[in-house]
C-alpha cells in the first residue's frame, strides 16, 4: 500500500446532493424548503423547545423536587456482600479496592440486606439499625 493509492471502501462516499440548480434536477426552484415560513429562509431557524412565540413546554410546566449533588458520594454496602468480602476489618479503602462501592463514594452505610455470619470490624463506616444488630449478632462490631 502506497500513501498515494489509499481510497476510501467502495460505497463509503457519495456526492453531496447539489439543490438550486435548475428544473431538471428536479429540486430546482424552493431547493426541498417548500413554500415561505422560517424554515424556507436562509438562517431562518429556532433553538431546541422553542414553539412560535407560545409559551414552551418546559416553562408551562411547574418546577419540582431538588435532588442534592451531595449524593453521588453516598454509597450503600448489604451485608451479603460483606459476607462474600470475607475481611475480619473493613474500612472504606477495602470496600473501594474490592469494587462494592465507587471511587468517589465519602460516605458508606451497611445497610440489612441479606444475613451475615462471619464477625466483620467496621471503621469509619455506618450501618443502619437492623445491619448493627446483624453484625453484633454474628460476632462483630460497628466502630
Amino acid at each position: 500500500m502506497e500513501l498515494n493509492s489509499i481510497k476510501p471502501a467502495d460505497g463509503s462516499k457519495h456526492a453531496k446532493r447539489r439543490v438550486g440548480r435548475g428544473i431538471g434536477s428536479g429540486l430546482g426552484k424552493t431547493a426541498g424548503r417548500g413554500h415561505k415560513g422560517q424554515k424556507s429562509r436562509s438562517g431562518g431557524y429556532h433553538k431546541v423547545g422553542f414553539e412560535g412565540g407560545q409559551m414552551p413546554l418546559q416553562r408551562r410546566l411547574p418546577k419540582r423536587g431538588f435532588k442534592s449533588h451531595l449524593l453521588k458520594f453516598n454509597a450503600e454496602v448489604t451485608l451479603t456482600a460483606l459476607e462474600q468480602l470475607g475481611l475480619a476489618e473493613v474500612d472504606l479503602a477495602a470496600l473501594k479496592q474490592a469494587g462494592l462501592v465507587g471511587e468517589i463514594a465519602k460516605v458508606v452505610k451497611v445497610i440489612k440486606s441479606g444475613a451475615i455470619t462471619k464477625a466483620v470490624k467496621l471503621n469509619g463506616i455506618a450501618a443502619t439499625a437492623g445491619a448493627k444488630a446483624a453484625i453484633e449478632a454474628a460476632g462483630g462490631n460497628v466502630a
